[in-house]
Order: structure tokens, then sequence, then C-alpha cells
């Protein structure tokens, strides 16, 4: 029988696709992790298989880079060499080489005659004078290329997706049960027939028959009627059973099902591992790449677009926000940075962490780089807040780099990011920053695209769904427990105060009735650090739900990012919850027009210290509202940062939070010279008297309970106390 040359190529590209994963992964744990002669002998092995298969197929240039990558490792394994950056880096260009040519073997193009330029590398490392004959590079075909177009080239070509052999099997069995079941639904089929007709009998008795004859058939009748009851009994018995047995058995095929298309996400992290390694290469510096979670599983087609996002933040992480050895030296750090990337399954989704011990994004920088692209005003800038100065890194263009390189600074990046992650993975994107110490980024998506839970609610007669794992908490408060901050309505939520809209309000629903309620019920969205309480008239259900895309006629709707259909074949808008936050912050009223006042010019300076960005922004908004000049931090360490840069006219802080807390943070400042008279308000919840003796101890000037917190209070404390 003739060999199906195809299928075994087909095979190879497949096989041979695995093991240089392998092999990248296992040659970097040897780089990071020191020699392992386990490690070793799986890279020799990997090696040896890919050159015998090759070998057999006539692919003649792939087994010759394999056999002279197994030469070198084989030197490595009798300890006749050692490793060193120069023959690591020329292993891992072996592989890259291998990846180039399997995709030309699963496109079909003919591979090249002369052997590529990391055989003369490789038979360098073996020999220092012996150089191999046909190892010149083909100029015609150079396979040369970065290690990222390696990766897209070898992917190109694989539109399928793996499938464990006990999945495949258990969803088979899973398709038999709900085979077998539809023989009950026959039965029941059956016996629906039968009562139908026990129904035409009684019926025709009824109309058939009168008078003294209809005497003489009463008892008939009764009997038939009476059967027809006991089988609708049992047939009602029987659905709800089956109802019963029927959902255990679709949720069970869905969650299976669901699971045939997940991947790890060590797919994607194991990957930009070997970017890490080499960027650092690149720009002389010195990185630990940590990664945690990566069996985190998550649907094919959100991992796929979650590398490039990913690999865009990675590689400002390298350029940007890891320094050089020498600097990090300089600012007492170890001269080996750290990059941390995790994965976490969070309320419905995963969540991915990208961390660095770097540099960070100085605000400052920011602002500066807003004015200079003509983004903002000087004076715009100066009044934004923290998270929005931080949002602008996701303008398309913008950049604080100094310096345009093929790594970064091009100002494009990050703006994809976002969009991909809010828009087509229906997620958030989150970044916090410290000046000097790093920054963080923390991305929230879905963990399929195929089914979204969703939260049903009502608004001005309309339904709306919202992706679950947006909303924190449903809440049931009385309205006379709503606060006022600066004309807007806020609730109080365990010491952090939340801005409290109306839903059909921020719609703007032509049928919403301006009414009063005695109670509210608010549905607390959160979308990175953002939080809103939003009022709805009903939450009806919860569900599993298909979400389908807005036509392209009105895909311009941003607050409203799809739709599905509800149970009675309605319309149901699916909301999108990051626009809906966009859409609050275009729509703030400032404090000197919604009140009426004229603010009066001030030059006084506040810092304020609250770990909630919700309430800093709000303090900040009342107090610019009546002139002062503010600034933020998120925690005592960065507090201490900037009162040891600037002399505040006052310092208000929150109590709770990590990093320092209100009490300690009012301590260290009445111990420096500088602060021993500058008021300090400390503003918690915590109203016990050994709390406000403590906060009189560490030398506050005043303690507002934000049980008692308004904004006439605040105000009336700080002018009572710097004017």
């Amino acid at each position: 029988m003739a060999l199906n040359i195809k299928l075994l190529l087909a095979r190879f590209v497949e096989e041979a696709s695995k093991h240089c994963d392998n092999l990248e992964k296992e040659l970097l744990a040897l780089e990071t992790g020191g020699f392992s002669k386990e490690i070793l002998d799986s890279v020799f092995r990997t090696a040896h298989t890919i050159k015998g298969t090759a070998r057999m197929l006539k692919l003649t240039i792939i087994s010759e880079v394999a056999h002279r990558m197994e030469d070198f490792l084989e030197l490595l394994r009798n300890g006749q060499n050692s490793f060193s950056k120069e023959s690591m880096d020329s292993l891992l260009k072996g592989v890259d080489t291998i990846r180039l040519l399997i995709a030309d073997v699963a496109a079909g193009t003919p591979l090249p005659e002369s052997l590529p330029p990391v055989c003369f590398e490789l038979e360098q490392l073996l020999s220092k004078d012996k150089v191999p004959e046909g190892c010149q590079a083909n100029p015609s075909k150079s396979i040369q290329e970065p290690e990222l177009e390696v990766r897209k080239r070898a992917a190109a070509h694989h539109d399928f997706v793996q499938i464990r052999a006990e999945r495949l099997d258990e969803l088979i069995q899973l398709m038999g049960e709900m085979v077998s079941f539809q023989y009950r639904k026959k039965q029941q089929t059956k016996m629906m027939h039968d009562i139908m007709l026990l129904s035409a009998s009684s019926l025709e008795f009824v109309s058939c028959h009168n008078g003294a004859q209809a005497a003489h058939r009463h008892k008939e009748l009764a009997d038939s009627l009476n059967a027809m009851h006991n089988q609708l009994r049992k047939l009602q018995d029987s659905l709800r059973n089956d109802a019963v047995i029927e959902n255990l058995l679709t949720t069970d095929l869905q969650e299976r099902s669901l699971k045939i298309r997940m991947l790890p996400i060590s797919t994607v992290f194991d990957k930009i591992n070997r970017v890490v390694r080499d960027l650092a290469r690149t720009t002389h510096k010195e990185i630990e790449f940590e990664v945690e979670g990566g069996d985190t599983e998550l649907d094919r087609k959100i991992i796929e677009q979650l590398g490039d996002c990913l690999l865009h933040m990675v590689r400002n992480a390298v350029d940007h926000g890891i320094e050089l050895p020498q600097n990090r030296i300089r600012a007492g750090k170890s001269p080996r940075g750290i990059i941390h990337l995790a994965a976490t399954y969070d309320a419905g989704g995963v969540t991915i962490t990208l961390s660095d011990d770097g540099a960070g994004i100085s605000i400052d920088d920011l602002k500066a780089a807003a004015i200079k692209k003509q983004l903002l005003t000087e004076e715009a800038a100066n009044k934004l807040t923290e998270t929005e100065l931080l949002d602008l890194i996701f303008l398309p263009g913008f950049s604080t780099s100094s310096i345009i390189t093929d790594i970064s600074g091009r100002g494009v990046g990050m703006n994809v990011v976002r969009q991909t992650i809010t828009e087509n993975l229906k997620g958030f994107v989150r970044l916090q920053t410290r000046t000097g110490q790093g920054t963080t980024f923390l991305l929230k998506v879905p963990i399929t695209l195929a089914l979204s839970h969703m939260l049903i609610v009502t608004a001005a007669n309309q339904t709306f769904a919202v992706p679950a794992y947006s909303v924190e908490e449903v809440i049931m408060l009385p309205a006379s427990q709503v606060i006022d901050i600066i004309g807007k309505r806020a609730l109080r939520v365990r010491e952090q105060i939340v801005p409290l809209e109306e839903l059909e309000s921020i719609l703007g629903c032509p049928q919403a009735i301006p009414h009063e309620r005695k109670e509210l019920l608010i549905i607390l969205l959160t979308s990175g650090a953002q939080r809103l309480g939003v009022i709805v008239d009903a939450v009806i259900s919860e569900a599993d739900m298909v979400i389908k895309s807005l036509p392209s006629a009105i895909q311009h709707c941003a607050l409203i990012s799809g739709f599905t259909v509800g149970s009675n074949d309605e319309i149901i808008s699916v909301l999108g919850v990051s626009a809906l936050m966009r859409q609050i912050n275009e729509n703030k009223i400032t404090a000197s027009k919604g009140l009426g006042i004229e603010p009066q010019k001030q030059h006084k300076t506040i810092l304020v210290v609250d770990d909630s960005a919700n309430t800093r922004d709000i303090v900040k908004n009342i107090l610019e509202s009546y002139g002062y000049q503010v600034d933020l931090a998120e925690d005592g360490i960065v507090a201490i940062e900037k009162t040891g840069k600037k002399i505040y006219d006052a310092v208000i802080t929150d109590v709770e939070r990590p990093n320092y807390d209100g009490f300690s943070l009012t301590l260290h400042l009445r111990q420096d010279e500088r602060y021993r008279q500058i008021p300090v308000i400390i503003v918690t919840s915590r109203e016990k008297m050994e709390d406000k003796r403590r906060g009189i101890e560490v030398g506050a000037n005043a303690y507002i309970v934000k049980g008692a917190f308004d904004q006439n209070n605040l105000l009336e404390t700080v002018r009572n106390l710097i004017g």
C-alpha cells in the first residue's frame, strides 16, 4: 500500500511543533535554573527525535539543524563543554529555524537548498576550526527573522485545537445519556396521546348525551374524567422530574463542550518567557521572569487575542519599567529586575496580573507628555485625578518615552490592548503604579465567549443584561441613607464612597419618569479601579446567555455592547459597564455650576490619602470646587514620599488601608519637624471612643466619622484649620 505522504507530513508538522515548544521551554529552564542532567537528557532526546523523523521524511535541512543541535548537546551531557549565553543563543536560534522550516512544510513551500546560518554557529561551538560544507547563508531565502514572526508563521497554518482523549470520551458518554433520555420523551408523547383520547371521549359524552341518557352515562363520564386527571398528574410529575434531569444533563453537556475549546494559559505564558529573555539581552538588562497560574484554562479564542496584549505590556515592562542594573543599584534595588505574570480564577472570569518592580510611571511625565502633544491644556491636566491621568496611557499615539525604538515608544499598543480587552473580550484593564517601585496591570476577562453569565434587570419598563463578572453585589438600601456629594448622589460601602446613578438616567431612556423611591435596589458595578452604584427597578434573574454583536448600523452605541434573546423572545440589550463608567465621567457637573457657587481662589494645597479611588476623586472634587489645590495618594507609603518632597497646608487621611494606616501616617508626620504644626484630618468609619482617643494621641487635629460625613462637615473642618 502506498504511503500517504501528505498525512505523514501533517503529523510531522503537528508533532515537531510540540517538540519545538518543549525544546524552548527546557532550554530556558536550563539557562535560568542551572545545569540539570534530567532536563539536558530530555532536550537531547527531543532534538534526536526531530532529526530522525525529518530524515525519514527526506526533510534534510531540518534534520541537519537538529543534528548539529544534538551534537552540541552531546558535548554538554559528557561534560566536554559548558553552557554560555552565546551557546544558548545558538541553540534557541536552532529552535526558531526549525519552526520556520516546519511552517514552510505546512504551507507546502519548498525548503531552501542551502543550510541556514545557524548551522555555522552550532558547528563553531563544536569545533572552532571546522566549517561544514554548505553552511553558508542562502541569500535568496534568509530565515533570520524576529522570534515573534517565527511564531506567527508557524501558527498560521494550524486552525485546530487538540482534545485530550478523556474529555472526548466524557462528551461521547454524555451524548449517549442524552440519546437515552429521548426515550423518556417518546413515552411522554405517547402518554399525552392517550390523555387526548380520554379528553375527546369526555367531550363527546358532554355534547352528545342529555336528559335521561345523560344521567345514564354520568358514571362513564365521571370515570373518564377521573382517569384523565390521574394521567395528567402522572404526566406532570414525570415532566417535573425530567426537567430536573434535562437541566443537569444540559449543564454537564455545556461545561464539557466548552472544555473542549479550553487551553491552559501557559500556552501564552511560555512563549512570553522567551520574549523577555531576548529583550533583556537586547536592552542589556537583568530580568527574572516569574510565572504563576499557567494551568488556568481559558477559551482558545480568548487566549489567541490575549497573546498580543500581554506581549505589548511585557515589552513596555522591559523597555520602560525595569531599569538598567547600575540604575537599580543606585536606587537601592537588586540589579536584577522582576517581571511577574499570574493568572487566577475570579468571580466567573480570570484575572491576569502583570507586574514589575521597575521605575513605575511618573504622573508628572504623563502630564507633560499630554500637554506637549496638545491633548490637554496645563489647566485641564492639573484638574485630572491620578486615575484619569493614568488612563491617558491607553490613548492612541500616547507615549512618555523620550525615544522611539524597535521595542517600544511609538505610542501604539496600549490603546489596542484596552480595545481588545474591553470591546472584543468584554473585560476590563486596570493600571496601578508607584514611582520608583513598579507598575501593575490587572486584566479581567471572561472564561469563554461562547456563553456569558448575565444578571437580568429592568429599568424604565425595559429589560437589560449586565455581565455578572462586573457586578460586585446587589444592595437594597433605604433612600434616606443616600448621601449628597457636591450636588450628586453617592452611597457608602464599607468605608468607601461610591457614586450613585439611576440606570434609566444614564441611558437617557425616553420612558424614564422621575419618581421618588423609599427603597433603592442598587447594583454595585466595578470596572478597573472604578465603582458605580446603579439604581434599577428590579432584578429578574441570572442566566448563561449567548451574546450577539450589534448590527453595523448601531455599533456606535457604546453603552450597549451586544444583545441577547430572552425566554419570551424579547430582545435584551447587554450593557457595556466600562462605557457606563466613561459616560458618568463625561456627565460630571462641576460643583460651581451644580451648586451655583463661585469658588474662591485659593493657593493652599491639601494631600488626600485613601485607598479607594472613588473616595479620593470625590474628596478631590469637593475641595477643588472651593478652590483648594489637591494631590492624591493611594496609601501611606506614597503619602510619605509626597510629604517628603513637598509641604502641604493640610493632610486628610483614612485609617483602614495597607502600607501605613492613618494612625501610623499621622505619627510619622508628627515626627517630621516640617509637619509638626500642619493640620491632619482623619476620616474613618471607626467611631469607638478608643479610636478617637488614639487619633488624638498620634496628633490628629480633627477626627471625622464617615457615618456623619458630608461635604459641609469636611469643608467647615478644613476652613477652620487652614482658612
